[in-house]
Order: structure tokens, then C-alpha cells, then sequence
């Protein structure tokens, strides 16, 4: 999958990911009205709701960018609806050509972990016959349990030739906290970038390994240290736009061939009508403004790539 994920960003020219995590304040009321006078204000009417509000964004973006990345806390809060208008969206993009990353951020350990692994990349026995449960391309992992919590789904990666993300250096304030505590004089998310280079040699894809990395835009030194330290991994890089990151602050995520990371932006793309510089698409031409923040944002990123 991360030879497929590649060509299609050559392909694109766009290391972009749209990430797909709908909040109902970002639902135009239109759509809010129809789901509602169809289930009522109930989880049915809000995931009715999100689906159509990700249908309306997939269908506008979908030639442009590579991948999407729905969130799937924001399904779950909705409950046994909202976790089935996140497989729809799954299904949905896969279908219009899309690699789907789950951002799940799962991390436990044994025989959970690997349901974990197998609920979202792998196949579920049932009798005689297996299949697949949410059919993700990759997920997002939290390495924090080690090994006993990332092997499962290496192994599964192995077999589906899937992918994961691991979880190295986070984009949000605290992230500190505990990622750039020093151990042995390194800091600690740099100990876990040398751990994912290792599992991710057992995972080869063509040109890069199954097993990338997500690291913050909004830590571009840090992204410059771990882009040496994992030359072989993708770096999911979130935290563009609504989080502070530019494109000149990305350069560092990317190796020489222009290869090596692809950058999230969700609520900037997704709820782009809500800005001023979209504002003239109005609700009702939703996916318009998210179509245009994505080419701004692939314009953003080239020219930075261009003068780097």
C-alpha cells in the first residue's frame, strides 16, 4: 500500500491528506435539516448528517490529493450510527480512489492489540470464513506500550501489505510533556523515530517502508532531526493550517527526491467555507471552498518544496 500511496502522489503532486473528522458546528444547516427531518435529532439524524457533509467534501476533492484521514472519535461519539457512517465514508473513498489512513491512535498490547489490528487492516475469522471489518489502507499507532502493542499490527501490515503510522513526535502544546524528555541525552521521541526505522525494515515497500511516522508540522526542527533518523519512513505530518503550520516549515519532513511525507489539514479544508478567504462559496457550495483550500494548500507546499 505505500508503493500504491506514493504513485499516487506522483501521480496528484499533491503529499497531501484531507483529514475527514466532521464536527456537527461545521455541518451546513441545510444538510443538518434534511438528516434531521429524515431521523430526527437523534445518532441516526447526526450521522446521516456527517455522512452527507464527507460525501459532499470526497466528491469536490477527490482528483486532487492522494489520501484522506477521517478521525474516528469523531464517528464514535455518535455511537453504533456514527461508527457506521465512518465505514460508509471508508467505503466511499476507497471507491472514488482514495487511500484511507484510519486515525485511530489504538495502542494496547497481546491479543488487543491484534484485534485492534485486525478490526481495521487485517480479516476477523468467523467460522469457515474471514472478513474485513473497517478495511482501512493504514492506521495511526501509539507506540507508548512498545513492541507487544506495535508487532501485531506490523504483522498484519506484512500480510495485507498495509501500513501504519506511528505515533513519534505530536503536533499539540503538551506534546513535551513526555515525547522531549531526555534519556541517555536524546530526547525520547527520537529514541522512538530509531524504533520505527527498525520495524520498518522488516516492512519494505519498493522505495519506503510500510511503517512511517507521524511527526508535527508545528515542530519542523524536531521533523529535521527524525527525517535522518527515519529516511526510509513516511512522515504523516498534521498540524498545516488551523494549527499554525506553512509550507515553508515543512521543506525539513521531505527528503531530496521530494518524496518521504505527506501533510494533513482537516478542519482547514474540510470547514473552509467558514473562513473569510472562502467565505464567498457560501454553505451551500461547501465542497467549492474545500476543493479551493486544497489547491492552495498544494501551491503552498510546492512553492516551498520548489525553493527550498
Amino acid at each position: 500500500m505505500i508503493n500504491k500511496l506514493i504513485t499516487r502522489i506522483k501521480e496528484t503532486n499533491a503529499p497531501i491528506v484531507v483529514g475527514l473528522d466532521p464536527m456537527m458546528k461545521f455541518v451546513p444547516e441545510y444538510i443538518k435539516k434534511a438528516a434531521f427531518t429524515e431521523y430526527g435529532e437523534t445518532l441516526e439524524g447526526a450521522a446521516e448528517a456527517i455522512w452527507q457533509y464527507n460525501k459532499g467534501i470526497v466528491d469536490a476533492i477527490y482528483d486532487l490529493v492522494p489520501a484522506v484521514k477521517p478521525q474516528v472519535a469523531m464517528y464514535e461519539q455518535f455511537g453504533i450510527p456514527g461508527m457506521v457512517a465512518f465505514k460508509k465514508t471508508v467505503d466511499y473513498c476507497k471507491e472514488k480512489g482514495l487511500i484511507v489512513i484510519g486515525d485511530i491512535k489504538r495502542g494496547d498490547i497481546g491479543s488487543t492489540s491484534e484485534a485492534y489490528a485486525v478490526g481495521h487492516l487485517g480479516k476477523v475469522q468467523v467460522g469457515s470464513k474471514s472478513y474485513y471489518g473497517f478495511d482501512e489502507d493504514f492506521v495511526t499507532v501509539n507506540p507508548y506500550l512498545g513492541s507487544d502493542g506495535v508487532n501485531p499490527f506490523v504483522k498484519i501490515c506484512k500480510e495485507e501489505k498495509k501500513g501504519i503510522f506511528v505515533l513519534v513526535k505530536t503536533s499539540n502544546p503538551s506534546s513535551g510533556e513526555f515525547q522531549d524528555q531526555l534519556i541517555d541525552g536524546k530526547p525520547l521521541y527520537e529514541l522512538v523515530g530509531e524504533r520505527v526505522a527498525q520495524w520498518g525494515e522488516s516492512c519494505m515497500g519498493e522505495e519506503y517502508s510500510y511503517i512511517g511516522a507521524v511527526v508535527g508540522a508545528t515542530y519542523p526542527e524536531m521533523g529535521k532531526v527524525l527525517r535522518k533518523v527515519m529516511p526510509k519512513s513516511y512522515i504523516l505530518v498534521p498540524g498545516y493550517g488551523a494549527q499554525g503550520g506553512q509550507g515553508k516549515d515543512l521543506v525539513h519532513f521531505f527528503n531530496e527526491d521530494g518524496l518521504g511525507a505527506i501533510v494533513n489539514s482537516s478542519r482547514g479544508i474540510i470547514a473552509a467555507y467558514k473562513q473569510e478567504a472562502y467565505a464567498k462559496f457560501g454553505a451551500e457550495n461547501f465542497g467549492d471552498a474545500s476543493r479551493a483550500a486544497v489547491e492552495a494548500m498544494v501551491a503552498d507546499i510546492s512553492n516551498a518544496l520548489n525553493n527550498r
